[in-house]
């Protein structure tokens, strides 16, 4: 939303009132929060801390704001934002990645600079964060917000959960962000969500439900196939496919592998994505750049990035983490068109209704060197068949 944003913080006193002062030359508006929401970490010395949101609701399109928050007890460093165009003609430019942690955390440094840099409108992080952030009884998760605090505070920081967000019911990555939807009247979720940003709708799911039972059962499922179904549905109406024509979804786990099949995500998602004409699905888990041509039930839908006739898979899960990179296949099967095992990260700009830049950027010892470079080029959007 071009007017408003949602700023999230930590203390780990209780406050009498979250506060944000803001304004584009000086802070001169004010907006508040309660004193914050108590959450304790499921670790053995049960630490708790209290998370801060407070909203800001009349801000200008296309518009730089300077910003602190804090309360009575102190302040943060000065922070700046800019919201985004109006409307849904104009270019996002987006990094995108999963698996980045404390440790060996290659990427960090470079999305952070490039974030301050202007580089960006937003930052999608698709899962597995610090490694983890329930360890050491959350200190670690402690560290990592610290960490990602020079990207998160400067652009909208949106996250998708992995499965190394498991411990306690995910409940460190379901309390530390704020995600909502800006596509109807569902409430905060940080587990699905979509947004229409410029001319793309982005959906965001949880590949976790089908691989933790013993948190989610089939009703968590099936809530979140009957929302995603009906997000989809909406989103390719004709009116809404003329607006977002890019549909882009994303989860942590991927479908399609160098070395295999997801068959549980397949099965799942695959029939929907045809017959709603999802155009990308981003991925991480497997700590790779992994790109499929178009491809439908196993079947390279042409080997061409201009007019895909299916949808397109890509994996960027190499960010950074302590497991270091995934084995891949030299002989790899049809429908992969790029695998590489270097750190790095990918960057997609959607520059109008008909054509994509997508590039991924090597990150090895601070050595920087784009090691794709494509552009996917889409006349027509809708479904498949």
């Amino acid at each position: 939303n071009p007017h408003q944003r949602v700023l999230t913080w930590t203390t780990f006193n209780r406050t009498s009132r979250s506060t944000v002062w803001y304004g584009t030359e000086r802070l001169n508006k004010v907006a508040y929060g309660d004193h914050g929401t108590l959450f304790t970490d499921g670790g053995p010395e049960k630490r708790s801390m209290y998370i801060h949101r407070v909203y800001l609701n009349d801000l200008e399109p296309n518009t730089t704001y300077k910003y602190h928050v804090g309360s009575e007890l102190g302040w943060s460093e000065l922070f700046l934002f800019r919201t985004f165009p109006d409307g849904y003609q104009w270019s996002p430019r987006f990094a995108v990645y999963g698996d980045l942690g404390n440790d060996n955390a290659q990427a960090m440094g470079r999305l952070q600079m490039e974030a301050q840099n202007g580089q960006y409108d937003f930052v999608w992080h698709l899962g597995d964060f610090a490694y983890n952030l329930e360890d050491d009884n959350a200190k670690v998760g402690d560290e990592f917000m610290r960490q990602i605090e020079p990207i998160a505070a400067y652009v909208p920081y949106l996250v998708t959960p992995g499965n190394h967000e498991e411990a306690y019911n995910f409940s460190n990555y379901d309390n530390r962000f704020t995600m909502h939807s800006n596509t109807g009247n569902e409430a905060i979720s940080n587990f699905f969500w979509s947004q229409n940003i410029g001319p793309v709708h982005l959906i965001s799911i949880s590949t976790e439900f089908y691989y933790f039972p013993k948190w989610y059962g089939a009703l968590q499922l099936d809530n979140q196939f009957r929302w995603l179904e009906a997000d989809l549905e909406k989103a390719n109406r004709p009116e809404n496919r003329a607006r977002q024509p890019w549909i882009i979804v994303g989860g942590h786990r991927p479908f399609y592998v160098n070395t295999y099949i997801d068959r549980k995500l397949q099965t799942a998602f695959e029939e929907l994505f045809w017959r709603t004409g999802v155009d990308i699905y981003m991925a991480g888990h497997e700590h790779i750049f992994d790109l499929s041509y178009p491809v439908y039930r196993e079947q390279v839908k042409g080997k061409s990035f201009a007019n895909p006739a299916a949808t397109i898979y890509i994996i960027s899960g190499s960010a950074g983490c302590i497991a270091n990179i995934s084995e891949f296949s030299a002989w790899p099967p049809p429908y992969t068109a790029k695998v590489s095992g270097e750190y790095g990260f990918s960057s997609m700009t959607v520059i109008n209704a008909t054509t994509i830049h997508f590039q991924q950027i090597n990150h090895e010892q601070a050595f920087f060197e784009v090691v794709h470079d494509m552009y996917i080029t889409k006349e027509k959007h809708g479904p498949y068949h």
